[in-house]
């Protein structure tokens, strides 16, 4: 710590932060509302309906990915295109994923329904 004098020559500028500590802390009140009540105004809360999108849209991403897998060859001198660049590769795979994500965002931005 760094011994910096102030105005007044027998307090450091360190001990008066270290003497008079701010501590704030938020008043928790019940008024009545409920947890249940609540999370449906919080921003961002989630309820089983947001989980289970997102899990959807991760498996979506999964099988995707997966999709995309393959097209490789035991032989190095050996080429076939047609196992590479097929359709489930080169189209299926992307639009999957891409799905996936958008069912993700949706999961995520989704407020649940006021009752």
């Amino acid at each position: 710590m760094s011994k910096k004098k102030s105005n007044n020559a027998s307090t450091t500028l360190d001990d008066s932060l270290i003497d008079e500590p701010k501590v704030e802390r938020a008043s928790v009140t019940t008024d009545g509302v409920s947890l249940e009540e609540w999370s449906k105004t919080a921003p961002l809360s989630f309820n089983a309906k947001n989980y289970r999108l997102l899990l959807i849209g991760l498996g979506i991403n999964i099988l995707g990915f997966l999709l995309m897998i393959g097209g490789a060859t035991d032989d190095p001198t050996k080429f076939d295109g047609d196992a590479l660049f097929s359709t489930t590769r080169i189209t299926i795979a992307p639009m999957l994923i891409v799905a996936g994500y958008v069912v993700i965002l949706f999961a995520i931005m989704k407020k649940p329904k006021a009752e």
